[in-house]
């Protein structure tokens, strides 16, 4: 999200409006505009404390003090849908419009204050919102690791546990005054491009992973004293199963906080070599194959391609889906870009989909100024109010003006106004601007405002906002003695821990024995970079850089950067890191990316260790007395083959963006005094991927055109370091120790059309989920065994896969269906057990974006072990089971079954068959 134009709260909406046309717009950053920015934020806020100290009513402090505290809206004991209703009713529409906005004004009559409702708490309290500050009590927060990092521990519980913290601090901080209490994380696009900018804030490329960290990062930072359940966060959003909308929000959908999953959807691009002016704010337009009055036009000619309905279903919606329905997040993200055709903020057929089909009842925001892309970036409404409507209402321009014809928005306003989808909250000015202008066109009615309010109220009000003095409420409690606890920066040092993977070690050349070592030499300017967060990071509780984590282990290091930045663009810093290598026993090289490489509104072109880094590595690996170790920072992968092959260079870690104590994790992994257990959530590509397209969406391989596919689900290339990669100081061995060998899934009660869909399906060898009613019975555990070999005590991180019994078109390669993280000491033996839904995890998407079942034997693959589970389907006749269909019986042969009578059933026949 970028810098939007903020205005004073106490304007009325004329003079904001006149404010806002007179500022400088524009939607593309410059560092000028930044600073322009910067100096108007601190102007206007000047003004307004300025302005508030000589009115004689001033601004309320929270909602429903005295003497407002009468008011139907602030009666505790009423639902919340009928005091937000009464709040509503009390409304203007210039006091509706101005609600619209993430930085809402208050509403003195009524004892409202202004709202902002942008902060963030990607990794912990950061900066980018307007929310929050830190210029009161509280003066930091605990940075956590990087979320890409925090994946790699595949661990559910630290997950949650991470998100739980942060929610505690931002209470705290409310509490001070500092910020608001909706936040907008956490980011769950997968991570489907190495050289995306913003893949450092995700998960991972992994649809069950991803979806498995929304639920806990959410359920952790919106319910207070939640606790992380491993058998709830199993789920990945892959099934069917509708949420029941409440008619009332009471006692057990209160809130602690709210979190918001962005961005919906299939958006991975920022700005990439070629893509030109369309994306240079992260805009990826992705129009497919449309037909116009029977007219075809096919935009492949134009290099735009489009998301397929089965990549939609098993890759980009699974995360948003477990997000709504099993975590229940009370916010949803639209994205910049559109989607097939259709702006995403703008999209009734997706954001219909989130509200009918998966029950979201919480609000929509637009990513920041997103709705302004509509009219002035994508050119898909001839005007602004336009723009602002079909965001609110979610319809649907018949095409885009710049395609052939348009058909005016108004003319559907009326069939639009019962649709409960839209977008509604704009982060930006832009409905401020001209809602008001589109609701005197009448392309905006009062309900379409209301049904806006009615979703960002409820939040409010399950928030508490409206419960009389946050003084007095349930976590009055918090405050800066919670914020940087030693509890929080111990939790933020053992994520980091879990998180770092040793991706090579040569002849077990770590742990070092520092009693061995007098001279340790760093190089790299990573290396000597405070609090190296990432992306959306605060004010950390304290500055460390990582090289500052190894003064409490060595009484001598050395430093030189080698380079002057992580750009590399000179050898002029070589001699001094040379010269140090020389004299020290071992070398260290933090080499990689940081924020200049890698972040919003930045992808990368190559793989490769940026500049002349590969030269230095290479250099200093040359004149070191012993082999190097290469620390690797940054989100995204990086080709480092050359270091991979390189025996100078005996061991490899990444520690992408470890966080304000990731120094000091670092040091005790090389030292020993904590074990590596990471694993990579992404696969490591060789630069060669990078003749891939990154707006090629695609993610199944397409032999006709030597497309490789996207992800260990389907790239057919061979990587540098796989999805799942990680090495440790001891040896562990798997067993499974008891699993099905066959499983029976009922297709329901017989009658003929059954008994004949299950005939087709055998035939076929596979079934569609939706058809089989017992999955939701079919569950089943993998009990594994899990020894350390060794003599060191450490965590090992199961990743449980599987491959379908056949080559069904689109399958794929194989697919995780189940992970763990177990501790397990020296020479001992821990158990632990995976569950398994069928029709969940051992299934996948048609192009149609049907999930569907393969039958047969499908193989589950543990470290190096592989099991057998066949699948079959039956038919239940009254009492008793007459017929077992499998993909093994090749067919289906009447004398054998018993079952299929000779009559021939006609189609009219079979649709009227119980």
């Amino acid at each position: 999200m970028l810098p939007i134009n903020i205005v004073p709260a106490h304007l009325n909406i004329s003079q904001q409006t006149q404010l806002l046309d007179n500022q400088s717009y524009s939607l593309v950053p410059t560092m000028t505009k930044n600073i322009h920015f910067l100096i108007l934020f601190i102007l206007l806020n000047i003004l307004e404390f300025n302005v508030n100290l000589t009115k004689s009513n001033p601004q309320p402090q929270f909602p429903c003090q005295p003497p407002h505290h009468k008011y139907t809206f602030c009666n505790k004991k009423l639902s919340i849908s009928t005091r937000v209703h009464s709040l509503i009713s009390l409304l203007t529409i210039d006091e509706k419009i101005l609600h619209l906005s993430d930085n809402t004004t208050s509403i003195p009559r009524l004892g409202l204050p202004a709202y902002e409702w942008w902060s963030e708490s990607l990794h912990g309290i950061g900066t980018n919102g307007p929310g929050i500050n830190f210029n009161g009590p509280i003066k930091g927060a605990t940075s956590f690791p990087q979320v890409i990092l925090t994946a790699a521990a595949f661990n559910r519980t630290l997950w949650h546990s991470i998100a739980s913290a942060i929610a505690v601090e931002a209470r705290a901080m409310y509490n001070t005054g500092q910020s608001g209490l909706t936040f907008w994380a956490p980011n769950i696009n997968v991570f489907r491009d190495p050289r995306w900018g913003r893949g450092q804030e995700t998960p991972g490329e992994d649809p069950m992973v991803v979806s498995a960290y929304a639920i806990e990062y959410v359920t952790g930072f919106q319910e207070l004293n939640s606790k992380a359940d491993k058998e709830s966060s199993n789920g990945h959003g892959f099934g069917n199963t509708r949420r029941v909308l409440k008619e009332d929000d009471d006692a057990g959908d209160k809130l602690m906080l709210s979190a918001c999953c962005k961005h919906f959807t299939a958006y991975d691009l920022e700005k990439w070599a070629g893509s030109g002016e369309l994306y240079s704010i992260g805009f990826c337009y992705l129009l497919p194959f449309l037909v116009l009055n029977s007219l075809d036009i096919s935009l492949s000619l134009l290099g735009i391609m489009e998301v397929t309905k089965q990549d939609m279903e098993d890759t980009f919606q699974a995360p948003f889906r477990s997000c709504i329905q099993q975590a229940k997040a009370s916010c949803l993200m639209c994205s910049y870009n559109s989607v097939n055709g259709v702006p995403a903020c703008a999209d009734k057929v997706l954001l219909d989909k989130v509200r009918t089909d998966w029950g979201f009842d919480g609000y929509i925001t637009s990513d920041c100024d997103a709705v302004a892309t509509i009219y002035e970036n994508q050119n898909y409404t001839k005007t602004p109010e336009d723009a602002v409507a079909l965001a609110l209402k979610a319809g649907f321009l018949a095409v885009s003006s710049n395609l052939l014809f348009y058909v005016t928005l108004s003319s559907f306003s009326k069939s639009y106004s019962t649709i409960l989808a839209g977008t509604n909250i704009n982060c930006g000015t832009y409905m401020l601007r001209h809602v008001k202008s589109a609701f005197q066109q009448g392309s905006v009615l009062e309900e379409d405002l209301d049904r806006a309010l009615q979703y960002l109220f409820s939040v409010q009000f399950r928030l508490g906002l409206f419960d009389g003095n946050p003084a007095k409420g349930q976590f009055a409690k918090f405050g800066p003695q919670d914020v940087c606890t030693s509890n929080n920066l111990e939790l933020a040092l053992d994520a980091a821990r879990q998180g770092i993977v040793l991706l090579k070690n040569d002849q077990k050349f770590l742990p070092l024995d520092k009693r061995s070592i007098s001279t340790l030499a760093i190089v790299g300017p990573m290396a000597n970079v405070s609090s190296p967060g990432g992306t959306y990071t605060g004010v950390p509780c304290k500055l460390k850089s990582i090289r500052e984590g190894f003064h409490r282990h060595m009484n001598r290091t050395l430093y030189a950067a080698g380079c002057l930045d992580v750009g590399c663009n000179s050898t002029a810093g070589f001699p001094d890191a040379t010269s140090i290598a020389k004299e020290a026993d071992y070398v260290i090289v933090v080499a990689g990316l940081d924020l200049s490489q890698e972040t919003e509104d930045l992808d990368r072109y190559s793989l490769l260790l940026p500049g002349y880094q590969t030269n230095l590595v290479t250099t200093l690996a040359a004149v070191s007395k012993k082999p190097i170790i290469l620390v690797l920072t940054g989100g995204g992968p990086v080709d480092v083959s050359f270091a991979e092959k390189d025996p100078r260079i005996a061991s490899i870690l990444w520690v992408a963006y470890p966080g304000e104590t990731g120094g000091k994790a670092l040091s005790e992994i090389i030292f020993g005094y904590q074990n590596p257990g990471g694993k990579l959530p992404v696969t490591w590509y060789l630069e060669s991927f990078t003749k891939v397209p990154m707006i090629n969406m695609n993610m199944r391989a397409d032999p006709s055109n030597g497309y490789p596919g996207r992800t260990y689900r389907f790239y057919t290339g061979d990587p540098l370091y796989g999805f799942g990669h990680g090495l440790s100081y001891t040896s562990f061995s798997s067993q499974i120790l008891t699993a099905p060998n066959r499983l029976s899934l009922s297709l329901g009660k017989s009658n003929w059309k059954r008994s004949i869909l299950a005939q087709e399906h055998s035939r076929l060898g596979y079934v569609h989920v939706d058809e089989v009613p017992s999955c939701s019975l079919s569950k089943f555990f993998i009990h594994i065994s899990v020894t350390n070999d060794g003599d060191m005590d450490g965590n090992h991180v199961l990743l449980l896969f599987s491959r379908v019994p056949q080559n069904i078109q689109g399958a794929p390669l194989k697919q995780l269906v189940g992970f763990d993280r177990v501790h397990v000491p020296a020479r001992k033996s821990v158990e632990t057990s995976l569950s398994i839904n069928p029709c969940e995890f051992l299934s996948f998407s048609n192009d149609q974006g049907n999930r569907i079942l393969a039958l047969g034997e499908h193989t589950l693959i543990l470290d190096d072990i592989e099991h057998i589970v066949s699948i079959e389907i039956f038919v239940i006749y009254d009492y008793y089971v007459k017929l077992f269909f499998s993909y093994q019986q090749k067919g289906c042969d009447p004398a054998d079954t018993n079952v299929i009578d000779a009559k021939i059933w006609n189609e009219n026949e079979m649709q009227s068959a119980d």
